[in-house]
């Protein structure tokens, strides 16, 4: 691999943000309209992309509603897209997306990096544990499973245990799921007395659609299980694959500066954030022109950093992953808490196989309430509350309500996982 500096990526980035506006604005009536008293021209260097508004998610869904039903963000006709998916629709309305020949073989490359990062080449064998549904999720990885020269192995429209089953008998070396799947797969497979780490030839698991993987607890618990190493990578529907953890696995994911510009902005403002303080992450994608998001607010909250990868890649780094979503912070008891933190406290304890979390109000303070699935196989749930509420106040200066529930009696999640409720 070649190492670069950061310099030379930043003038590679400006040379291409133009050459990027100089394919869509003729066409792409969206943009046209939303720069249309902003002198593009000027952006001749990354500082002064911020004279560009900010592109937001309700935009979007709000352009589609008055064009639908793919919206006014396309460079070219209808005729040259051969891609439709959709966002999962978590946070509401879902969003269209259509993308070229060019945009969708894009976003290949893009999950090649995240593929060529974490270490897999040709020969692996990559098991996608996915439904492939309407939703863009592993679709895009399938299609770089291809670039790296791997084998492709489909988990679509089967069973926990058909999965399994699929995993073990392939010989799959590779894992593709969200990390929550890949939890569950593990418990699915103590169950039935399979001992992943032994009997799977899985080495490498990557993951995605939620925090997760990033988490130290659950990405413990996930190499534990399946005696494999466990990467994070990021992306996003309207986006693309922006993300990847590599070899060196600092606790922290590279955006791929080759592909997307990244800023940082104070959440709940439009100023940017101070170089490596917490900040929502605002992103511009550089290789799908025929759908492009130029300075897109992803609702993302991340802690950027600058410091030398072992890897020697000059990309910036963003410690933690996607630490949450900038509207999932809450503050309880004047303690801000994120999903995240909580999780990370909850995975240290093994009998533990699902949980969620409640924030609701009373007497006009906000308080928290986390209701824990014990494992069928738990010897005993005694004391196992109070065991965690202490760990939640000794860590994160929390006071929850903690409570159990029965076996099984918690969702299960494929795709993103929702455990966080605000009642």
């Amino acid at each position: 691999m070649s190492v670069i500096s950061r310099q030379t990526v930043a003038a590679q980035q400006v040379k291409r943000l133009r050459e990027l506006f100089a394919t869509i604005l003729p066409a792409n009536e969206f943009y046209r309209d939303k720069f249309a008293d902003t002198d593009v021209d000027s952006v001749t260097s990354l500082v002064r992309l911020r004279n560009l508004p900010f592109t937001t998610k309700s935009e979007l869904v709000a352009d589609q509603q008055r064009h639908p039903p793919f919206g006014s963000d396309l460079s070219y006709s209808l005729s040259r897209y051969i891609r439709l998916h959709q966002t999962s629709g978590t946070t509401g309305k879902p969003l269209y997306w259509l993308d070229t020949e060019e945009s969708w073989n894009w976003w290949a490359e893009c999950w090649k990096t995240v593929f060529q990062a974490a270490g897999v080449a040709a020969g692996d064998r990559i098991y996608f544990a996915f439904s492939f549904g309407p939703f863009i999720g592993f679709w895009s990885g399938w299609e770089g499973a291809r670039k790296v020269g791997a084998l492709a192995i489909s988990g679509g429209a089967q069973s926990t245990a058909q999965r399994l089953t699929g995993i073990i008998e392939s010989g799959a070396t590779v894992l593709v799921c969200t990390p929550t799947y890949a939890l569950h797969l593990a418990a699915e497979a103590r169950k039935a007395r399979i001992d992943l780490a032994n009997d799977s030839a899985v080495r490498i698991t990557i993951h995605a659609g939620e925090p997760g993987a990033s988490i130290p607890e659950t990405k413990r618990t996930i190499e534990e299980s399946w005696g494999a190493k466990c990467f994070d990578h990021a992306g996003a529907t309207e986006v693309g694959a922006f993300g990847f953890e590599c070899q060196a696995q600092r606790g922290a994911i590279h955006i791929n500066e080759n592909e997307f510009v990244a800023e940082y902005v104070v959440p709940g403002t439009d100023e940017p954030s101070r170089e490596t303080e917490q900040g929502e992450l605002v992103l511009t994608n550089l290789g799908r022109a025929g759908s492009p998001v130029i300075r897109y607010r992803t609702g993302d909250l991340v802690q950027p950093s600058y410091e030398t990868c072992p890897c020697g890649r000059p990309f910036v780094l963003l410690r933690g992953g996607v630490l949450g979503r900038v509207d999932d912070m809450v503050v309880v008891r004047g303690v801000n808490v994120y999903p995240s933190a909580v999780e990370n406290v909850v995975r240290e304890f093994a009998e533990i196989e699902e949980f969620r979390i409640e924030v609701f109000t009373h007497q006009t303070m906000a308080e928290i309430k986390l209701i824990l699935e014990p494992s069928g196989s738990a010897l005993s749930s005694t004391g196992l509350c109070e065991q965690v509420a202490q760990r939640l106040r000794q860590r994160l200066g929390l006071r929850p309500q903690v409570e159990l529930a029965p076996p099984g009696s918690l969702p299960r999640f494929e795709l993103k996982a929702r455990r966080f409720f605000k009642i």
